[in-house]
Parts: C-alpha cells; structure tokens; sequence
C-alpha cells in the first residue's frame, strides 16, 4: 500500500480520540479508501469506486483489524461492525449495505484529503517547470542569442530531452551544452525529430540523437521530410538488408504505418 493520508489536530477533539479501538478502526478507513476513481473485483462482480471509498465486510474487517494483535486486544466481529456504525453515526463516514459486501465513504474525502493531494501535484508540476526555466536561463546567459521566441522554442526542446531521454542520466553541463549547439544548427524541429527518433528506440542521454544528426548531415538531411525518408530507407534496409533498396519499399513502409512521431 503507497502514499499517505492527511490528519487534522481536531481529531484530538473527537471521541475516536479516547479510544483506542476507535482510532484504529477509523486511521484503517483513511488508509484502506482510495484516492481516485477505480475498479476492484469482488466475487464476480465488479465495483467502481469513488475517492474516499473502500470495499469491506464484516469477517474481512475483523480479520484485518485483529491481525498482530495481541489475543487479549482483539475484538469480536460484533464489536468491529458496531465501532464501524458508531462512526456512521458520528457522520464520520456512511456504509451502503448488501448481503454480500458494504461500500464504505469516508465523509468530506474531497475537502480533507483529494484537495491537498491535488495541491502537490500541482506544485511538483511548478517545480519541475521552474528547473526546466532555470536550465534554459542559465543557456541564455551563457549564449545570449536567444530571441523570446528561440528561448520558448529551446525551453520546448529541453523539456522534451528531460522527460523522455533524461532519465536515469545524470544531469551534465555538457549534455545541456550540446543541445544548445545542436538547437543552433538544426533548429526546433530537426533536433525534436531526432530526439522522438532516440525516445523510441528507448535510448537514453545525447550519444543516439548525436549519432543520429551526425547521419542526417552525412546523408544531407535539411528538412523534416528528408529525415522521415531517411529514416524510412535505414528502416526498410535494416529489415530487409539482403534485397536492393527499391523506393517501392517506401511506399509499403508509409502504408504498414511506420511512424516516427515527427
């Protein structure tokens, strides 16, 4: 089981608080309820639940609250389902009932607990796009040719090398250095194209888009259509490197779908 729940100090001020069987039970409500919408199987059935909910029953119940409990603090099924009910009256939460299963809503989900988790995932979002503003100002200060519309083109480009080819490899001066000679030579495009070319592949760092752009200037490669039939060709021979090259295998490859993504 991942991520976390949010308390708040009131809790002191409830009469789950006093009671340790309570507080238990009710820390086992905000740990078991989900935190998006989902699909779980009970039986043959299945249930979609809403955020805040959980799936339960009273042997299940019991079974997991009692689990590494010392004998002597167990509960009794009966007393487990009655704690549960408590807190139902308490307006703590609400039990929809049948006579194979209960579907558990922790009351006010959304304002206690979906809102702060929405809030950092909005701030881990801010902070991944102020690191990417920090490498392309620290370029620009570094090369001072950026125009506002080349920085919003290069800032599109680093992003996209942090995101799909950047992972697992450790951030380097040099790599950044690069992409900016790179982004100078090629522009937007060609270098983007490059970099869907090594993401697909599934390579990570510079050395595949450096390999990559060192073959499309070797083959003259100044457009995005030369690079799609650059890259169509090296597909269709790598496929097939005992049969000539005809431009007919072009065709066939554009018809069977063959993408690059640029």
């Amino acid at each position: 089981m991942q991520g976390y729940i949010k308390l708040y100090r009131k809790l002191m001020d409830s009469p789950v608080w006093d009671d340790p069987n309570y507080l238990k039970l009710w820390m086992f409500c905000l740990m078991k309820a989900t935190h998006k919408e989902r699909e779980v199987l009970v039986g043959n059935q299945i249930i979609t639940l809403e955020p805040g909910q959980f799936v339960t029953g009273r042997k299940s119940l019991t079974e997991e609250l009692n689990k590494g409990m010392k004998p002597k603090h167990k509960q009794s099924e009966i007393s487990w389902w009655r704690y549960l009910n408590n807190l139902e009256k308490w307006q703590m939460l609400n039990i929809k009932k049948t006579n194979k299963y209960s579907i558990v809503t922790i009351s006010k989900w959304v304002d206690y607990q979906e809102n702060e988790q929405q809030l950092n995932n909005k701030r881990t979002s801010n902070e991944h796009q102020m690191n990417i503003n920090k490498n392309v100002k620290n370029v620009k200060n570094d090369k001072e040719l950026f125009s506002s519309s080349n920085e919003q083109e290069f800032a599109e480009v680093f992003q996209f090398y942090q995101l799909n080819l950047q992972k697992g490899v450790s951030e380097s001066p040099y790599n950044t250095e690069l992409i900016t000679q790179w982004f100078d030579e090629w522009g937007q495009d060609l270098l983007m194209a490059s970099m869907k070319v090594a993401a697909k592949a599934e390579a990570k760092g510079v050395k595949m888009v450096e390999g990559i752009l060192k073959n499309w200037k070797e083959a003259g490669v100044k457009t995005l259509e030369d690079a799609r039939k650059y890259e169509t060709d090296f597909k269709a021979k790598k496929t097939n490197n005992t049969i000539p090259f005809k431009p007919k295998r072009v065709k066939e490859a554009e018809d069977n779908g063959y993408n690059y993504g640029f």
